[in-house]
């Protein structure tokens, strides 16, 4: 994928109110312990993964707390999102412990390139077609995926499992601090917002989440699928109107897009993604046109969903009831990820969700 660096962009944040938690939050086994905030190593799959933490210095160990895992863009790693001090002082504000991984590079761990793996960017592969058009497109093709990859579109590693990781390294932050076990959420950005889609589409992980919130990432063409469990997962998409790297496409129009800098790879639409999510989130709008949504004045994208009835807008009297389960906000910036006011709104929307516990899938009871 073409300059990598430039799927970090960073922006100044504002800031909010604190949420207060519910007493019935579902305490981890690590309540009663503490952790430090910094970087950190979990073996895994046989591979030293790395991750850098933020607990909050307001932080009680008999206090269950909401955690989100933050997953970078290509070519990204643990400080993309946590290297920006008004990232962790916006969530230290509202309690929320962040977590940042690294994803793997191209040949050793973290040598360049550190990615997420995920359906189709390995193989570069979909239902047989190739997830890109490979005359336009370099050959991204790591070393480690060269007996797994069936056409030169393949662009991420396939050293490991990263949803197996990813659900590694929650069982070990729920063993260390004192976490509620039912407002665990996941964003990311590019790459990381592509994984984030995985996460909720997969039988293993999409049950240890409780709301999802991809950034200007979207699925490969052909990977349209629901989240998997029957009572739906809510979902925040944030893209850019202008993104050549992973378009959106036009409201309302579910054809896939392809990238337009530098090489030429398909994706599903937005509109594609939120239909499918809303109906599997029990939206009553099913075959309607989306419905504006009123996200907060600061929010500089035009947000609309499928989940009508949901749709009551932000209330700074009312706090965060009325957000829709399923929300697409759609800004007119290319690449970027405009933390300035796309991170007060993913927290705002997992505070809306917070007290829908997620069903604990084996692993992680």
């Amino acid at each position: 994928m073409a300059n990598p660096p430039a799927r970090g962009s960073l922006g100044l944040l504002l800031t909010l109110a604190a949420a207060p938690w519910s007493a019935s939050a579902a305490q981890s086994g690590g309540c009663g312990h503490s952790l430090a905030s910094g970087v950190r190593q979990l073996v895994d799959q046989g591979i030293t993964r790395v991750y850098r933490l933020s607990v909050p210095a307001s932080y009680r160990p008999d206090v269950p707390h909401p955690l989100v895992l933050l997953f970078h863009g290509w070519g990204g790693d643990e400080n993309e999102f946590l290297g920006e001090s008004k990232v962790t002082t916006l969530a230290d504000e509202r309690g929320y412990i962040l977590v940042a991984p690294r994803g793997l590079g191209s040949s050793t761990p973290d040598a360049n390139r550190n990615s997420w793996s995920f359906r189709g960017s390995t193989t570069g592969v979909a239902s047989g077609q190739a997830i890109c058009a490979s005359e336009r497109t370099p050959d991204y093709t790591y070393p480690s995926c060269r007996n797994l990859s069936r056409s030169t579109c393949s662009w991420t590693h396939c050293q490991a499992d990263d949803v197996a990781f990813t659900l590694a390294l929650i069982r070990d932050l729920e063993s260390k601090l004192c976490i509620d076990s039912g407002r665990i959420f996941a964003a990311g950005g590019s790459n990381g917002g592509m994984f984030t889609w995985e996460l909720g589409q997969n039988a293993a992980s999409a049950t240890a989440f409780t709301a999802l919130a991809p950034l200007i990432g979207l699925p490969h063409r052909g990977f349209a699928d629901p989240p998997a469990r029957e009572d739906g997962l809510p979902v925040l998409l944030i893209t850019g109107s202008a993104d050549r790297t992973v378009p959106p496409g036009s409201w309302e129009s579910p054809a896939a897009t392809t990238s337009s800098d530098g090489d030429a790879y398909f994706y599903t639409s937005a509109t594609a993604m939120m239909r499918r999510w809303g109906t599997a989130n029990h939206c009553p709008d099913r075959g309607r046109p989306a419905t504006p949504f009123a996200a907060g004045a600061e929010v500089s994208a035009e947000c609309r969903t499928y989940c009508g009835s949901d749709a009551k807008g932000w209330s700074e009297t009312t706090g965060h009831s009325g957000w829709p389960r399923v929300l697409d906000c759609r800004a007119p910036m290319g690449h970027e990820y405009g933390l300035h006011w796309s991170w007060p709104l993913i927290l705002k929307f997992f505070d809306a969700h917070s007290k829908r516990s997620p069903r604990r899938p084996p692993a992680l009871e």
